[in-house]
């Protein structure tokens, strides 16, 4: 099962109207299709405007197939979560009298969860989209409603303090799988590989030169400051008073020292 079932490029972006033919087949075929919620119910239904004036509704025991209680009922929060986001799913039955479809995002995700036991590897990369940020990492979904833990650690070589310096909430990025616990079905990601190792991320730099930099923490001894010139790459600076996490220097490449991976550096 490919990946791009479950998220294929430009999913979000998606604003295209159903016809009743189109549902049709995708119910014969059980294809994937995509919406956006409009009103979750007070028997925390999902309500979906298909177009055409079709009327696509998630019951609530087909919401999820993951976080469910012994009835088979999610959580209430993430019916309400969903409103005016996109979301996929299955077309279940198909009322010709009400012009309402029953829908199932559960099924998408039993599919998903299916295909994550089966073909999902470490060190594959996918491209997922950032769902929440939290202080500690960021949670992506990889698709289907599968979602995993990016912890900050993760994320780039350079230290940060929070996700947010990276990432945006809806934002589409590739993530490498780093382990898998089928048991729980958790999965935790990781980014910083994708951003090249300091070998490739030096190549563009030279010693005598001057470049731009981002300024992170110093030393706890105040003997340097360190300056990030790229996610996977930072140089050590002279200290230097007033400076401000964050803030944008420019800097003069004094050395670099490849056989031990480290840059020399002067704030200018």
């Amino acid at each position: 099962m490919e990946y791009q079932k479950f998220i294929p490029e430009g999913w979000l972006d998606t604003k295209d109207e159903l016809d009743r033919s189109l549902i049709q087949s995708a119910f014969s075929d059980g294809q994937i299709l995509q919406g956006i919620v409009n009103t979750c119910d007070s028997d925390f239904n999902l309500h979906i405007d298909l177009g055409n004036n079709i009327k696509g509704i998630i019951p609530r025991n087909e919401l999820e197939a993951i976080n469910v209680d012994e009835f088979g009922f999610c959580n209430p929060s993430i019916c309400k979560n969903k409103v005016n986001n996109f979301v996929q799913f299955k077309v279940k039955e198909i009322n010709d009298t009400t012009n309402n479809v029953i829908l199932s995002r559960k099924s998408v995700q039993q599919e998903a969860l299916n295909w994550l036991k089966t073909n999902l590897q470490p060190g594959m990369v996918v491209n997922g989209i950032v769902k929440n940020i939290r202080k500690f990492g960021a949670f992506v979904e990889i698709g289907g409603g599968i979602v995993g833990l990016l912890h900050i650690e993760d994320i780039s070589v350079s230290r940060i303090k929070s996700p947010e310096e990276r990432f945006s909430i809806g934002q589409k990025i590739n993530v490498m799988i780093k382990s898998i616990d089928n048991e729980n079905n958790k999965v935790v990601l990781s980014y910083k590989e994708l951003l090249g190792d300091w070998e490739e991320n030096i190549k563009e730099y030279n010693e005598k030169t001057v470049v731009e930099g981002t300024v992170k923490e110093a030393d706890k001894y105040k003997n340097g400051i360190f300056i990030e010139l790229k996610p996977n790459l930072v140089g050590l600076a002279e200290y230097k008073e007033g400076l401000e996490y964050g803030q944008r220097v420019n800097v003069y490449i004094k050395k670099i020292i490849k056989d031990r991976k480290k840059i020399k550096l002067l704030i200018i």
